[in-house]
């Protein structure tokens, strides 16, 4: 515990409960402060600011080049998702076949090819832009213009 060795100058009982009601009042003022203060820094370590701050695009890119985890999952789930759609019938050397082969592939993807493929599939169904018909502003017949039947 330590000592505040602060002198006042308090000459009577009045001065003395005033001393003693602004000390209180400065106690509390720090006291919300002090909490206030500590709520600010433990907000900057919750989970959602953490997320926020270091699961960006760039960092999970720079992982995924290293660790290749597209690559990975998608050797993964492409085989599983080619054998349960496109080939539901088919019988157990031409799954085995596609297996295989779509495994491999889900291995060269990254996801620079990923992000470019779901962009592609993407444009296919988005909203299609209409053309707009470009009106020819003066159409030439191959007639003379100095001709008579101009």
């Amino acid at each position: 515990m330590t000592t505040n060795n602060k002198k006042y100058n308090i000459s009577s009982l009045d001065e003395l409960h005033f001393m003693i009601n602004s000390l209180k009042a400065q106690d509390k003022m720090q006291g919300e402060a002090l909490l206030s203060d500590g709520k600010v820094y433990l907000q900057q370590f919750s989970p959602a600011n953490l997320i926020k701050k270091y699961v960006t695009p760039s960092n999970f890119l720079k992982a995924d080049e290293q660790l290749n985890i597209s690559g990975k999952v998608m050797s993964m789930v492409l085989p599983l998702l080619m054998n349960n759609t496109i080939f539901r019938g088919s019988g157990f050397i031409t799954k085995a076949i596609v297996g295989l082969a779509s495994g491999k592939v889900g291995q060269s993807l990254d996801v620079e090819h990923l992000s470019g493929l779901f962009n592609k599939v993407k444009s296919w169904f988005g909203g299609t832009k209409k053309k707009q018909i470009q009106v020819p502003q003066h159409v030439d017949y191959g007639i003379p213009p100095d001709s008579e039947t101009y």
